[in-house]
């Protein structure tokens, strides 16, 4: 009859403690903590931006658009872009 192998060898030991590999790890790690955060950040933006805009035509506001004057006030003038000197 054959013994079992035995589990937590040495050299699997050494693999999961190599400093280069830990260290790999912890920056993966640390990649996706940033990459959430991004994602949640973005997300709350999102929620903040949509709650405002419900929030405005609730109380009969027209949400400011760009490209659309504000209030009733006429522009100074023409807005176009000019050339780069």
């Amino acid at each position: 009859m054959r013994k079992p192998e035995a589990t937590g060898t040495t050299k699997e030991t050494e693999m999961f403690t190599h400093p280069d590999l830990l260290l790999a790890q912890q920056k993966q790690h640390q990649r996706d903590l940033i990459t959430q955060a991004a994602e949640y950040r973005l997300l709350a933006a999102a929620r903040r931006s949509r709650r405002a805009r419900r929030g405005a035509s609730d109380a009969g506001i027209t949400p400011v658009v760009r490209g659309r004057p504000a209030g009733n006030l006429a522009p100074c003038g023409p807005h176009a872009a000019a050339s780069a000197r």
